[in-house]
């Protein structure tokens, strides 16, 4: 974090927002700004390459943690099986931290040029990735870090529960800074085009998230702010329709381009997990089409959807037939990622309405149910929910069932749900290491433990120890 780097990063903004955007000229009204770092120049940059970087650690790590896909062939080790390395979280960290800085200049230049809109952009995208990356270690640096030109190169870490607190203030204020009149004076923005009234609701929307994961700490008074949220639209909009959500749409054009490179790397030896694919089979889901192919036997006759067990036991022999593997399509320009939809806000109503906290929660199941199959493409038939696997029960296992679905293509976000609720319940196998236990967090860089020592043995103890088991602030579950 030396001064160096700070220069390096924002030189590398500067580079990738011409190129991101091609024609996204700045639309500088402001001639006082134009020698100067604007909220504009930084934007485009943070949402590319913090979508991008989700895009994969979704596939490399959720898909493989959570039972959606699997490499293969696999006879032993590997993620599904809760072969988790030591630096499995280096990247997210790095990544994280690098556009952290962008975020903060963002921010600052907002401050300095009275422009509330952005502020509050810059407020929202700083919960967003300071979240995540709480929610994959525990306490991390926050109110030191991204500070090497203030001479801050060791920066402390802070509480998991500092954090969220500094996160939902944040979020409050970013709600109160928008004004929809004065709109965004810069090129537009990759996610929203500029509109602040979708900003907003992200603002609160991502709120919502983030009450809800720390809802089981009952000192946080979460679900209480959570039903004030949903009862009052006026003063805490949010996504109220599959449009409205943030999934950057990835054009193909300029520099926004697909994640991976070469389309074929997207699903290059890996198959569909059974657990997975069962359950929308059970479903007669037709989301099958868009996620994933079809399976075959070995002369090429189609067998339907079928996939690998994650975990399994034996050699991989056993298999005879070519099974699922994930649609390449996903993964070729034009396609869009998941950040946070309509769907999620859905299920999180449903699940406020489960426990009694609001009304209707088989509408709110539904909403969401529909949303999520409408976000990737697809059409719910008349009938889906006539199907007793699909229909409203009451619980909560089935709402997390289907967020789980809601979620598929979303950073950690699935990962991080089930270590809050414990659902969907993953079936386990005895070739699972870690006595087929799913990981509670990730463990720190390694150049974390050389060179930030002292508070990394703080954090530590904030923690307790820094094991894959030791369990973050929020979660509760036994």
């Amino acid at each position: 974090m030396k001064k160096i780097a700070i220069v390096a990063v924002i030189l590398t903004l500067l580079f990738i927002n011409n190129a991101c955007t091609g024609d996204f000229e700045e639309l500088n009204e402001n001639p006082n700004l134009i020698a100067e770092i604007s909220p504009g120049t930084l934007l485009n940059p943070i949402l590319y390459g913090m979508t991008s970087h989700h895009a994969q650690r979704s596939t490399d790590v959720t898909f493989n943690l959570m039972q959606v896909s699997l490499p293969f062939p696999s006879v032993s080790g590997g993620l599904h099986r809760y072969d988790v390395s030591p630096n499995i979280g280096n990247s997210s960290w790095n990544t994280s931290y690098r556009w952290l800085a962008g975020v903060r200049e963002m921010r600052t230049a907002a401050e300095k040029a009275g422009d509330a809109n952005y502020e509050a952009i810059a407020l929202t995208l700083n919960a967003w990735i300071y979240a995540n990356l709480t929610d994959i270690f525990g306490p991390v640096p926050m109110t030191e870090a991204v500070q090497g030109e203030n001479g801050v190169l060791y920066p402390a870490y802070d509480t998991q529960q500092f954090i969220y607190e500094t996160l939902l203030t944040d979020l409050e204020k970013a709600n109160s800074l928008y004004d929809v009149k004065a709109g965004m004076i810069y090129a537009s923005d990759i996610l929203f085009q500029n509109d602040v009234a979708k900003w907003q609701k992200f603002t609160n929307s991502l709120h919502m998230r983030l009450l809800l994961r720390i809802s089981n700490r009952s000192e946080t008074n979460a679900l209480q702010k959570l039903v004030s949220i949903v009862q009052n639209p006026a003063q805490y909009p949010v996504f109220t329709n599959t449009a409205e959500s943030a999934m950057l749409q990835v054009t193909g054009v300029g520099a926004n381009v697909s994640p991976w490179g070469r389309p074929q790397d997207f699903n290059n030896a890996i198959k569909m997990a059974s657990f997975f694919i069962d359950n929308l089979n059970t479903f007669n889901d037709p989301r099958r089409a868009v996620m994933a192919t079809t399976a075959t036997d070995f002369k090429g006759v189609n067998l339907g959807y079928k996939g690998i067990p994650s975990a399994y036991t034996g050699s991989d022999s056993q298999f005879q037939y070519n099974a699922s593997t994930l649609n390449r399509n996903q993964a070729e320009a034009p396609m869009k990622i998941m950040i946070l939809t309509y769907a999620e806000v859905c299920f999180i109503k449903a699940e406020l309405a489960q426990r009694g906290l609001i009304n209707d929660p088989e509408t709110h199941y539904m909403n969401g149910v529909k949303a999520a199959i409408e976000q990737v493409g697809a059409v719910t038939p008349a009938d889906y929910f006539s199907n007793p696997a699909v229909a409203y029960d009451g619980s909560l296992e089935k709402i997390m069932l289907q967020k789980y679905y809601a979620l598929y293509f979303t950073d950690y976000q699935q990962w991080f749900e089930y270590r809050r609720t414990g659902f969907p319940k993953l079936p386990t196998t005895s070739a699972m290491l870690n006595n087929a236990v799913m990981p509670a967090r990730f463990t720190y860089p390694t150049d974390q433990l050389l060179y930030n020592a002292e508070n990394y043995q703080e954090a530590v103890q904030m923690l307790g120890n820094d094991d894959i088991n030791t369990k973050v602030w929020w979660d509760t579950i036994d």
